[in-house]
């Protein structure tokens, strides 16, 4: 299966899924609760090459992978055994500092809709555009329904907050869901609006006078709402009877905690939401440009770090009491000004490789993805990512003095600038994020380009691994199996020879020892080698794919050729073999291991293909 075997070296790296308490994932983060932080490898897995960067932060082991975390997401979860929607285990309370705690439990109860959050605020975005160049109007049913669609989870927020606050506190997500839908109920609405009428009566709860808010689209309210009835739920469970605690613990839950919401949970939590909310617009209307140059210049670093989360629900908290955001438009810069560091180095770079991965890096932070730029190209460099923060800087000063808002939430992004086009048209606001985002991003790649890389690059290909006598480098990059591990019994018996498995992370399979090409089957899914060091091997790309009859695999040498180590023997597209249902697993067997008195695995799980693999000693 796809990522399966990036999947078994992480699951590998971090000690084993015994290791592993629960594990989520945000937009580009695996982000894992271990029981033992000391039995992970953090160094092995950033040899990986599907691994981008590890990071331990906030309590928690947060392997980088990318835009295709999701699925890396579901690949680990199936290896290791853990049903996807698993609630948080008790075990799995967050350690550490305060500050450590309040980390993990925000990206806990954030991380699991952020995506949808986003993709909300983006389509907001593009309907504030369409509105202003006259394409759509607002009293149209199409404007209606792409509205109730970008605005429906900011609506319901207690709802969504309610599910995924309730499975971070290890209670029962549907009760806690349920108080979210209490405190957005039509009945509880019409009291809110009712309650601002001139001369309204003053509402009690057994006698106890109500002070009733519109609790659509607030965020604390619910948090602390769910805390409470994780808590209540607990002490039912622990207390009542088995027999009754089913239906009697939910009824508790609800009964004590919606009341207790709207009696002094809700008016406490917003009053702390609107003081949090004003006490920010007072810091940021004290300088504005400063706040913007701090949050372009740092905000990167934070990502690093994992610390970003800690402003995820204050930029969400604007938006819900203040209906704006000044936050978000400064950060943009700060994406933008490492974008622009990894554009200089696509322009610069010589190597084909680097070229290639700062490219692909620049394509992701135009939509927001900042972590292949940052750890890939700018962070390895230093100065292009010291100069993407001086940009990010620059740029967040402008926006931060233009007095730029964006009114729906999104990830920083290329999109954020149609979220910037106040509900009354554009106006200087607007203009002022624009030119701060290009300041940052132009700036950045020229100071990168000017004094950003080495004056001499050195293109030169790393020397290949030096081969051992009587030893075979792996031909594949991939995860590293024992043969008795093949599912293939004439593999794993033994009786073709000793040697190993890789289950290939790429599509090459190149010469692991000098020598000659001895066969090449005309399927060409296997070839035989004879070494110069009189070793013979032999390669079987995949598991019964003779049945493709050649299919998917293109030779790159022919019986007879002189080979050297590294050089690419056959290619093949391992994705539409996987696609095709079959199994990548590639045996590599000395056939000649008669010969010798041991045959010996010397690689680690995960391997790169030029990495000593095999290695036997003489009889």
């Amino acid at each position: 299966m796809e990522y399966q075997a990036l999947a078994q070296d992480i699951l590998a790296r971090v000690g084993g899924k015994e290791n592993v308490s629960s594990v989520i994932h945000c937009a580009t983060r695996l982000r894992f609760r271990l029981k033992d932080n000391h039995k992970a490898d953090a160094e092995g897995l950033k040899t990986n090459p599907g691994v981008i960067m590890v990071v331990e932060s906030g309590g928690q082991f947060q392997v980088v992978i990318g835009n295709h975390v999701h699925d890396v997401w579901l690949a680990v979860c199936r290896e290791a055994g853990i049903a996807e929607d698993a609630p948080s285990a008790p075990e799995d309370a967050p350690r550490g500092t305060l500050f450590a705690r309040l980390i993990d439990v925000v990206s806990g109860i954030f991380t699991p809709f952020i995506g949808v959050l986003a993709a909300s605020g983006i389509l907001k975005g593009l309907l504030a555009i369409a509105v202003v160049c006259g394409w759509l109007n607002t009293h149209s049913a199409t404007y209606k329904i792409w509205f109730a669609a970008s605005d429906a989870l900011f609506f319901f927020f207690p709802l969504v907050l309610g599910y995924t606050a309730g499975k971070k506190f290890g209670g029962n997500p549907f009760i806690t869901m349920t108080i979210g839908g209490a405190l957005t109920h039509p009945t509880m609405i019409a009291a809110f609006q009712a309650s601002q009428q001139a001369g309204a009566l003053t509402d009690t709860f057994l006698g106890v006078p109500v002070i009733w808010f519109n609790y659509s689209a607030s965020v604390i309210p619910i948090i602390f709402a769910a805390w409470v009835s994780c808590w209540l739920e607990k002490q039912g469970n622990r207390r009542l009877p088995s027999s009754i605690k089913n239906f009697f613990t939910p009824l508790l839950c609800l009964g004590v905690t919606v009341p207790l919401t709207f009696l002094l949970i809700g008016p406490v939590a917003t009053w702390l939401s609107q003081m949090l909310a004003h006490g920010y617009q007072f810091m940021y209307a004290f300088a504005p440009w400063l706040a913007g140059a701090a949050a372009g210049a740092l905000w990167q670093v934070c990502v690093i770090f994992g610390l970003h989360w800690g402003l995820v629900p204050l930029m969400v908290n604007n938006l819900a009491v203040l209906g704006q955001d000044s936050l978000l438009p400064m950060l943009l810069p700060a994406i933008m000004g490492q974008v622009g560091a990894a554009l200089a180095v696509f322009l610069r770079a010589r190597d084909a490789r680097q070229r290639t991965l700062a490219g692909s890096a620049v394509t992701a932070g135009i939509f927001g993805i900042t972590e292949p730029a940052v750890y890939g190209v700018n962070l390895p460099l230093r100065r292009p990512f010291i100069f993407g923060c001086v940009a990010g800087a620059v740029g967040g000063a402008i926006v931060g003095f233009s007095s730029a808002h964006v009114y729906s939430f999104g990830f920083a992004s290329i999109f954020t600038l149609a979220q910037m086009i106040p509900p009354g048209g554009i106006d200087a606001t607007l203009w002022g994020g624009v030119l701060g985002t290009l300041v940052a991003l132009v700036l950045a790649c020229g100071l990168t380009l000017v004094a950003g890389l080495p004056p001499r690059e050195n293109t030169a290909a790393r020397a290949p691994h030096p081969v051992p006598e009587n030893a075979a480098l792996a031909p594949l990059s991939g995860t590293v199996l024992a043969l008795e591990n093949v599912p293939d019994p004439t593999f794993a018996s033994g009786l073709l020879g000793q040697g190993a498995a890789i289950i290939p992370s790429d599509n090459q399979v190149r010469a692991p020892f000098a020598g000659v090409v001895a066969s090449l089957f005309a399927t060409r899914h296997a070839i035989g080698l004879q070494g110069d060091n009189g070793m013979e091997l032999l390669i079987h790309v995949g598991i019964d794919t003779v049945k493709l009859d050649g299919q998917l695999f293109t030779a790159r040498v022919s019986v007879g050729d002189r080979v050297q180590p590294g050089d690419v023997l056959i290619e093949f597209d391992r994705q539409a073999i996987i696609d095709a249902g079959y199994d990548l697993t590639t045996p590599i067997i000395i056939s000649n291991s008669d010969s010798y008195r041991t045959v010996t695995t010397i690689a680690a799980t995960a391997i790169t293909a030029g990495m000593p693999l095999l290695t036997a000693e003489p009889a």
